[in-house]
């Protein structure tokens, strides 16, 4: 599975920005496609991961409702909506995959995209 994520740029604070991960090669191996981001000088954090099967999602609390995840079937794209952006969104966001479990540690992801780094100025 390869994974590529785009879509980061600077913004301003209260702005919105539409992250994408498409997904290619084995891709009927990815039971969860999830994404992650790492602030400077931060441990890489669970953001969101989406159940590839049958969509379901599951987020930690401090993103939901601000973020939102949708998938298109057909380009085997996963989409990550930020809005109402912050200083604190500033991040490298990385989406990642696994084949065998629907997990919210990274560790337990095979599958990396190359990130893509978000930046909020105030």
């Amino acid at each position: 599975v390869q994974l590529q994520a785009f879509g980061g740029g600077l913004v301003q604070a209260g702005d919105s920005l539409r992250l994408s991960c498409a997904a290619s090669g084995r891709t009927d191996s990815i039971y969860t496609l999830g994404w992650f981001r790492q602030a400077p000088g931060k441990e890489r954090e669970f953001v969101v991961t989406l159940n590839w099967r049958d969509g379901r999602s599951y987020w930690t609390d401090s993103m939901k409702g601000r973020f939102t995840v949708s998938r298109d079937n057909a380009k085997n794209t996963v989409y990550l909506q930020m809005t109402s952006l912050e200083r604190e969104d500033t991040a490298v966001y990385y989406c990642a995959a696994s084949d065998v479990g629907l997990f919210f540690d990274d560790t337990r992801y095979k599958f990396w995209g190359q990130g893509t780094q978000v930046t909020v100025s105030s």
